[in-house]
């Protein structure tokens, strides 16, 4: 896997990787991470990517990322 590309934010590490032909959208908060996959034929432009990633999509990662730690929260409680 190649790092390609990352983009700046203030609360998120973005990263773009290349592996097998695909683009790896990689989204990252504290220890949990999101990610989206795009066949390199459907991106001509790695700049295109840029134009999906708007306050909406943030926002919806955002709403993953707390969904995901309720679900580490309650899967450690039922460790103990």
């Amino acid at each position: 896997m190649r790092l390609v590309k990352e983009v700046p934010h203030p609360r998120y590490l973005i990263q773009i990787h290349e592996y097998n032909a695909k683009y790896l959208l990689k989204v990252t908060l504290d220890a949990y991470e999101q990610v989206f996959k795009f066949d390199q034929r459907e991106i001509h432009d790695l700049n295109q990517l840029d134009h999906l990633l708007t306050d909406e999509f943030y926002k919806n990662c955002l709403d993953r990322f707390l969904s995901m730690r309720n679900d580490f929260i309650n899967f450690q409680k039922q460790i103990k």
